[in-house]
């Protein structure tokens, strides 16, 4: 049994496989309508959710299987006391395969070690965010052909943000992948992220401030927001929420043929004005969010290969 708490749970070729399905599953969708007849999927959300509580389920439910589970603590048993290790060993009984959500880093590790299911990491803290990442993934090689031999900016909340970790555990495995990572010094990555992988990798990498002076130089441009929900005090959110804003005139800066990616939610890091240009994919990267996420469910499930 597999499980995805990281995005190095996932060898290259595992990564490529899962990938190429998923683009598969987007060029005919119909075709993977009843892979998981009879199959359910617990999402397990300890933390508020949107895009990738309801991606997992629409995913589960476009392959033919079913859904059941909780979307915040307050309406699940933690909020009487239980454990993870107890409540993922009652959902094995339940369920075929489990997405959690949890604000503590490491939740879903100690799920997986306790569990009768595969686990998938659906965001821990500030820590990792694999599915997320599938989606990153999946979105530039879709539309760039290819994951190796670029440049991409990452711009916003490079010290909370787990979707960002997690893209750079994914991306330092490809070939000739340089790094642009812009933030205010108070929310650059955290330490162990640029010594132990950036900098004992051999990385390519430049940190700064300046969004404009590096525009020209990005394939791609990885957004992301300020979050409120991981700051200790709302005087120093306050304070950093503002400092990198994507619009129309920093778009002039960059090539025709860049993209610009976010996770979503966005606040106001990029103007409404951006999103009708045609290099601001965000909301297509939500769309290719499903299909990677059917594409994983079947492989965890062991039914990649049901479909000839």
């Amino acid at each position: 049994m597999k499980h995805l708490i990281s995005p190095l749970d996932l060898s290259i070729e595992e990564l490529d496989q899962i990938l190429t399905l998923g683009q598969s599953i987007m060029k005919d969708p119909q075709k993977y309508a009843h892979v998981c007849d009879g199959k359910k999927l617990a999402t397990l959300f300890y933390e508020p959710s949107t895009r990738t509580r309801l991606s997992f389920e629409a995913a589960m439910l476009n392959l033919g299987g079913s859904v059941l589970g909780f979307s915040s603590a307050d309406s699940s048993s933690a909020a009487k006391g239980e454990s993870v290790a107890d409540t993922i060993r009652v959902i094995s009984s339940y369920a075929d395969i489990c997405a959690m959500r949890h604000p503590k880093e490491g939740a879903p590790t100690v799920a997986a070690m306790h569990s009768g299911i595969p686990v998938i990491n659906a965001g821990d803290g500030g820590h990792n965010h694999p599915t997320q990442t599938l989606t990153d993934l999946i979105t530039i090689k879709t539309l760039m052909g290819r994951l190796d031999h670029m440049t991409i900016g990452m711009c916003g909340d490079l010290k909370f943000g787990r979707t960002v970790h997690s893209l750079i555990n994914a991306m330092v495995r490809y070939p000739g992948v340089r790094f642009v990572l812009i933030s205010p010094d108070e929310l650059r990555i955290p330490d162990y992220l640029r010594q132990e992988v950036l900098i004992d990798g051999n990385m390519d990498f430049v940190e700064t401030k300046d969004l404009e002076k590096y525009m020209p130089e990005l394939d791609v441009l990885y957004m992301t927001r300020v979050q409120r929900e991981r700051f200790f005090n709302e005087e120093d959110y306050i304070r950093l929420k503002d400092s990198f804003i994507l619009d129309a005139a920093k778009m002039q800066y960059a090539k025709k043929d860049m993209y610009v990616l976010h996770p979503l939610p966005r606040v106001n890091e990029i103007s409404t004005e951006v999103d009708k240009d045609p290099r601001a994919v965000y909301f297509l990267q939500a769309k290719y969010g499903v299909y990677v996420r059917m594409a994983l469910i079947m492989t965890l499930l062991g039914l990649e290969d049901s479909i000839c």
